[in-house]
């Protein structure tokens, strides 16, 4: 009985249901470049990769949360679209696009749109040559304008200007499929990773936003399953059925917050990643802990010995790995 009641006792201890994903057949190379597109989950995880030197491109049209506007949003790119003055509108002092994130709203009509067709062009040649694409939706509700079309971002323009609606399985199912066919159709060598943010549109209602999710899940994994070259990562099951505690939520119990977002990395780094990258992604932690480390006496011969090694450090990285940019760190050590 004491044994029974021991091994119980340990049972009990166990805070939450650790799940490991399966690691990629092919994982992500160093070298190879990522183009990240989706919700605000996507920038977190972009920014992560930035950190440690992956070559990147975020979010050309801002953050984007249903499949039609980064399915419509891929398909600007491949197609080297140019936006002009009549796609744009002026509401609260800027001009605006329905297709882009307020980031890109201007007071000034031109500057708007010179900002929205730099980031078009970058995209167009960034997708052509991406070795990855990776694809967060957040949502499957659309906000659409009277005459249908859905927009990405609704700018703050009073809601009675538009109509929502929760997006069926099917047709999440074909905006993805369409994505699909015409990202590799563009780019025949790049993989599509399609991840569920795990961001709780609770403005939506709790149900209502598990429905939401439900489409959204679905529809990828409907998509994964017969597509060539595509994969699934669980970055919404690690916070929502893995942590599964409102302590990794931000104050507003909507986002995951800084320990919960880690946590994800740390899946994604050991799953997504192949091992000589993750080795590499080491080497540059060390460089980025050295740069952010504060010195006690910055005029001491210890601390300049310490700024020698790390830019010594940096060029031995630079010789193996040309193509990693550290013209910030060298600066930065021997300044």
């Amino acid at each position: 009985m004491r044994c029974l009641f021991s091994r119980l006792a340990t049972t009990l201890m166990e805070f939450h249901l650790s799940y490991h994903p399966k690691p990629f057949e092919t994982g992500i190379s160093h070298e190879q470049k990522i183009f990240l597109i989706g919700s605000c989950f996507t920038e977190q995880i972009g920014n992560k990769l930035a950190m440690h030197k992956f070559r990147t491109f975020e979010n050309p049209n801002g953050i984007l949360f249903n499949p039609v506007s980064i399915c419509r949003s891929v398909a600007s790119y491949i197609s080297g679209r140019q936006y002009t003055e009549g796609d744009l509108f002026y509401q609260n002092e800027c001009w605006n696009s329905w297709d882009h994130h307020s980031r890109f709203s201007d007071p000034d009509k031109v500057q708007c749109m010179e900002r929205i067709n730099r980031s078009q062009s970058g995209a167009h040649v960034f997708l052509q040559q991406a070795d990855w694409l990776l694809v967060t939706l957040g949502s499957a509700f659309v906000y659409c304008l009277e005459d249908g079309t859905v927009v990405a971002n609704c700018h703050k323009v009073p809601t009675d200007k538009f109509s929502k609606h929760l997006l069926r399985i099917d047709q999440v199912t074909d905006q993805l499929q369409n994505l699909i066919s015409s990202v590799q159709a563009f780019n025949p060598g790049v993989r599509i990773i399609f991840t569920i943010s795990p961001v709780r549109h609770l403005r939506d209602g709790l149900v209502e936003n598990n429905r939401s999710k439900a489409a959204l899940i679905s529809a990828v994994h409907s998509v994964v399953e017969s597509a060539d070259r595509c994969v699934y990562f669980p970055a919404y099951e690690l916070v929502i059925d893995d942590l599964r505690d409102y302590r990794f939520f931000a104050e507003d119990m909507v986002h995951p917050n800084y320990a919960a977002t880690q946590y994800v990395w740390e899946k994604f780094v050991a799953a997504c990643i192949d091992e000589p990258s993750r080795q590499l992604m080491r080497s540059i932690n060390e460089i980025n802990a050295a740069r952010n480390h504060k010195p006690f006496n910055p005029g001491s011969a210890a601390h300049k010995k310490f700024l020698q090694s790390n830019v010594e450090k940096i060029l031995l990285l630079k010789k193996q790995f040309g193509y990693i940019d550290f013209a910030e760190e060298i600066c930065y050590f021997n300044s």
